[in-house]
């Protein structure tokens, strides 16, 4: 048993990731779980996005400490960058979500989220709370505690500039305001008929002290070296010192105490957890030995030694608890490690006490219990869909499996769907013979109406940087509940217990081995679009294609598309006849933008039976995560926009993953992307342009390794555009130094900012697209972001732009020549704006690779 947290003022060490390893399971597992019966103490986090989390911590108080421990995040990161992939947006949150869930499996907390909206970085609170409305997400954060019911709230950020990011102060001031409203019943009434109010023992706060960073090519953590060069400075604000902590008495513990059980200590385990993070770059190297965590107390009746002092967190808590409380002593001390089985009577035996409870609390540990019955006897149950999408009005064969891997006489008493279907499944009481499989098989019709799977907050459109979910119940899960259950009805000796499992689609991948998908619902035909913006750069007609993939068999039907007045599209609609499910038709269209410049938007239509379907169906893919099923709207934004650019055969150099390839390709460019080879050995003079992808500098050491054959192919006359890299001193990303200091503060986060242009005869902003004010409307999330602060006098600004309250910044683009040719390092999130089809960040853009 750990050590408790001892009175100090000594400041949280680093908790550094460590490589990721599988989750825990057998002996281990089971006497984790046997402990976490008979511990009834909580503990919430609340944090704003994924990776804020002190997972040491986490690790700490789920595993060592065997409590309850959830993390709240506010977000799910959709505002950030991902190194693993293109997506963005709602389609990055889901990875990030998916994440977060498995980072959980593996240090033991629970994960909930409110319905705010990573909508990037934030310089204030002020803004935050604008564009997320204090109530709406107060209103979150309450309900989450008046539901999880925590002993103890610890916050990971103070609420004070400090934290940085605004989201991170939100996160603290609201958290803060939430631990006092959720007592309160005359505050979010509607939340009662539900869940009843609560009042925290505690509030504290998780002190946190960043590590020096080693030097990582991965990752986009790079060292904190210098660079040199005749170095010139715009009117850049120096960092200002950070306010005091907040003031209250300090706790410290060591989360880096060794579990001899596990075989990590806690912050080893909060490595593995952390290396989830894999969308961010998460994985690291890992430290062991001591790790002193603190935190401040700042509600609450002052501890002594540990965040728990005062608080019972024994079975002694709840009316008629104390009974159970000595029974599972007894079970812990008598645990036999080699024969878990002989645990089972005694467990068994307490259950009908645990049951009569009514305390939620109690309802949470039966479900524990009933688990911990099973882990013990080596009981094995899953409910297999034969396939891991169905449509309404077909069938779905079920195979419910059970296996008794122990002498227990286990007894299958019946089983019972639960969520799509209600009914029950046709079982004979049978007893489970040792060590072979007992299926229960059973065919259901899909309802008609049944509706699609969709993550529940994307259901609805958002309402501004607020998720729209009107189902109170649904508010702070991390995901869907499944779609459907399988709840098996039991006996040991005549005493009944129950496992509840999911319906899962479970298949062997050739290189992973066995991957596990959630079942969902899908349309009978995906409409599929190619992509989400069609750029007209000309008066000239382009084809559009559109994907029919059926998920049934002879699906025949009629796919049409709806376009606004001024455009056309010939022809209006076209028949499709699919003859199995899993294959498509692609039908072709030529649409016909009007002379002058229109934004607008086309949308496909599949009419099949009567339905008419208008979404597509995304898989989202990666191996660390269960593949997660997205339905799109299939709509796509038409863009008419006169842009003109010079270049024509375009190297691009991918970084850490963005979809400016495709992007690209709208303007009629040949975008071909670079390998390690070509950099090595291929010839760059061949391409008009070379473009470096966002963070490639970061994340691709053959781009540092061949920076000279780059700035040679500038030498000799090609145009070179260096888009943004996180800051790393170190990095030597041009011909002449310029300096990109690490930190977040260098960038401009409001997207609409106004801008002022220091050269306006630039080149840049002249030809072959004379740039207007109007070209700096309507871009998404912000400006840009890792903005230089110093540079060599030989290079150009191009362009200004400061946020609210701030100096302007010029180091978002810069500009030299260096012997032929032309070196440009741009800032600006292009990455975000041209895959949104804005038509004056794509004249700017298309300006750069004409550059000469």
């Amino acid at each position: 048993m750990p050590s408790r947290f001892l009175l100090s003022a000594v400041l949280l060490a680093a908790l550094v990731p460590v490589p990721a390893a599988p989750t825990f399971s057998g002996t281990a597992e089971i006497e984790q779980s046997l402990h976490k019966l008979n511990e009834l103490g909580s503990v919430l986090m609340i944090g704003a996005h994924p990776d804020d989390e002190r997972t040491g911590v986490l690790a700490y108080f789920a595993r060592g400490r065997y409590m309850r421990t959830g993390y709240l995040s506010l977000t799910r990161g959709e505002g950030g960058q991902n190194l693993i992939g293109s997506e963005q947006g709602a389609q990055l949150g889901i990875i990030r979500t998916q994440e977060l869930l498995a980072a959980r499996r593996i240090d033991g907390a629970e994960q909930f989220f409110t319905r705010a909206i990573d909508f990037g970085f934030s310089k204030t609170a002020t803004e935050t709370l604008e564009k997320w409305g204090r109530e709406r997400v107060l209103s979150d954060m309450v309900w989450v505690i008046r539901k999880y019911r925590p002993d103890v709230i610890v916050l990971c950020f103070t609420g004070t500039t400090r934290d940085g990011h605004g989201h991170h102060q939100t996160s603290a001031i609201v958290g803060k305001e939430a631990y006092e409203v959720a007592a309160d019943p005359s505050r979010f009434p509607e939340q009662l008929r539900y869940v009843q109010p609560w009042k925290a023992r505690r509030l504290a706060v998780s002190v946190f002290t960043p590590p020096a960073q080693p030097d990582q090519a991965v990752g986009g953590r790079g060292g904190r070296g210098g660079r040199g060069g005749n170095a010139q400075a715009p009117n850049a604000a120096q960092e200002p010192p950070p306010p005091p902590l907040p003031q209250g008495p300090h706790i410290k513990g060591d989360t880096g105490e060794y579990n001899p059980v596990l075989g990590y200590s806690y912050e080893e385990i909060a490595g593995l957890s952390r290396s989830m993070h894999r969308s961010q770059g998460m994985g690291n190297m890992g430290r062991i030995g001591s790790v002193e965590s603190e935190f401040i107390i700042i509600g609450g009746e002052a501890p002594s030694k540990d965040l728990f002092d005062g608080i019972d967190t024994s079975w002694n808590r709840l009316p008629g608890g104390a009974v159970v409380g000595t029974a599972l002593a007894d079970v812990l001390r008598t645990f036999d490690p080699a024969h878990p089985e002989k645990a089972v009577a005694q467990l068994i035996k307490v259950r009908p006490a645990i049951a009569a409870m009514t305390d939620p609390v109690a309802r949470i540990k039966l479900a524990e219990l009933d688990e911990a019955i099973a882990a013990c006897t080596g009981l094995w149950a899953q409910a297999q869909a034969k396939a891991p999408e169905v449509a309404p009005g077909t069938s779905l064969n079920i195979s419910t499996t059970l296996l008794n891997r122990s002498t227990v006489p286990v007894t299958l008493e019946g089983a019972r769907f639960e969520g799509m279907f209600q009914d029950e499944l046709a079982v004979q009481r049978a007893k489970l013979e040792f060590n072979k499989s007992k299926a229960v098989t059973a065919d259901r019709q899909i309802p008609a109406g049944q509706p699609y799977t969709q993550p529940y907050w994307l259901v609805k459109p958002p309402t501004g940087d607020l998720y729209t979910v009107e189902d109170q119940t649904l508010i702070g899960l991390a995901d869907n509940p499944p779609i459907l259950r399988v709840r098996l009805r039991l006996s040991i000796d005549g005493a009944p217990f129950e496992l509840v499992r999911p319906v899962q689609y479970r298949y062997a991948d050739r290189t992973e081995g066995e991957r596990v998908r959630p079942l969902v619902v899908i349309p009978a035909v995906a409409v599929n679009l190619p992509e989400a913006v069609a750029m007209f750069p000309k008066a000239e007609a382009r084809t559009i294609a559109v994907s029919v993939k059926a998920s049934v068999a002879k699906a025949d039907g009629e796919l049409r598309l709806d376009i606004p007045a001024g455009w056309r599209a010939e022809p209006k609609s076209r028949p499709f006849h699919i003859a199995a499910g899993g294959e498509q038709e692609e039908l072709s269209f030529v649409v016909t933008p009007p002379q002058g410049e229109s934004t607008a938007s086309l949308h496909a239509v599949a009419s099949i039976g009567g339905r008419e379907i208008a979404s597509g169906v995304q898989v989202i893919s990666y191996p660390h995560i269960p593949d997660q099923t997205l339905l799109l709207p299939s709509d796509v934004k038409l863009v008419r926009s006169e842009i003109r650019v010079l270049a024509k055969k375009i190297g691009y150099i991918m970084g850490a993953g963005d979809e400016m390839p495709d992007a690209l390709r709208q303007l009629g460019l040949d975008v071909t992307l670079l390998r390690q080879s070509d950099l090595e050995q291929g010839d760059l003079t061949r391409f008009d342009t070379i473009v470096a992808g966002v963070r490639a500098y970061n994340v691709r050491a053959d781009v540092r390794a061949n920076q000279q054959r780059l700035l040679d192919y500038v030498k000799n006359g090609g145009t070179y555009v260096v888009q943004y890299n996180t800051g790393d001193n170190a990095l030597n990303m041009g011909p002449y130094p310029f300096t990109v200091p690490p930190g977040t503060r260098y960038r401009i986060t409001v997207e609409d900012s106004p801008v002022t242009l220091p050269h306006v005869d630039s080149r840049l902003l002249q030809m072959p697209n004379r740039i207007a004010p109007k070209d700096f409307d309507g871009w998404v999330q912000e400006r840009g972001l890792y903005f230089a602060t110093k540079w060599d006098s030989k290079y150009e600004t191009v362009m200004s732009f400061k946020d609210p309250g701030e100096a302007a910044q010029e180091g978002g683009e810069l500009w030299t020549r260096y012997g032929k040719g032309v070196y440009i390092f741009t800032s600006y999130s292009w990455f975000r704006q041209l895959p949104a089809g804005v038509p004056g960040a794509y004249r700017l853009f298309a300006n750069l690779l004409s550059a000469k």
